[in-house]
């Protein structure tokens, strides 16, 4: 593959870890170590990152993981991995941070849908604030919410003619499913560096589908 330069931003050994073993799940042993040799990661092989908070995992690398499930799946095989490797790094492991915590108690769970949501997306983006390089930002935009990431680790020295960071999507997706007790909601990616330039940035539509 042409080989991603590195990005000198780091996540923690322990989110790297949790994304490897949700691939792993979706795809299998055999799969992910295909992947791995792929995206020029076969020293992870039986090999994961620790299970550490230590900022180690390059923003290059969680993006040449992304890079080699389209190359060998294709755009919309890709699409679809990615989406469910992020829903099960997020049901694998997130929940177990610091600022979602408070987000599954009793107290949390009678609040109204709504409050829920203005509590919970905030949650979900200090997770990766504060624990990786990836500054995470939402802001009320009336109809919907916007979830920013930048820098963005999906597609980081990635360029595409679409929208391509589909595990911070599969990761909103399954938190909103979590925070809200099991409804599923409008996530579209607005805007994507790997296209423009551009911030990475997601509308989450407040209001639940179905």
């Amino acid at each position: 593959m042409r080989r991603i330069e590195p990005s000198g931003n780091y996540y923690p050994n322990k989110l790297s870890r949790i994304y490897i073993l949700a691939i792993e799940e979706v795809m299998g042993k055999n799969g992910l170590n295909a992947i791995l040799n792929l995206a020029g990661l076969s020293h992870l092989i039986d090999n994961y990152p620790p299970d550490d908070f230590d900022k180690e995992f390059d923003f290059a690398d969680f993006s040449a993981l992304n890079w080699a499930l389209e190359e060998m799946y294709g755009p919309r095989g890709g699409r679809g991995l990615q989406l469910r490797a992020g829903r099960a790094a997020f049901a694998l492991g997130l929940p177990g941070f610091g600022p979602l915590a408070g987000v599954g108690d009793l107290a949390f769970k009678v609040l109204p849908l709504s409050a829920k949501l203005k509590a919970g997306l905030p949650a979900l983006a200090k997770i990766f604030t504060q624990f990786s390089d990836q500054v995470s930002k939402v802001e009320d935009k009336g109809e919907y919410y916007t979830y920013t990431m930048d820098p963005c680790p999906c597609c980081w020295g990635r360029t595409a003619d679409r929208p391509i960071c589909f595990p911070g999507m599969g990761v909103i997706e399954e938190g909103l499913h979590w925070v809200s007790g099991g409804k599923k909601f409008r996530v579209d990616q607005i805007l994507c560096h790997a296209v423009d330039g551009s911030v990475c940035t997601y509308a989450i539509y407040k209001e639940p589908i179905g």
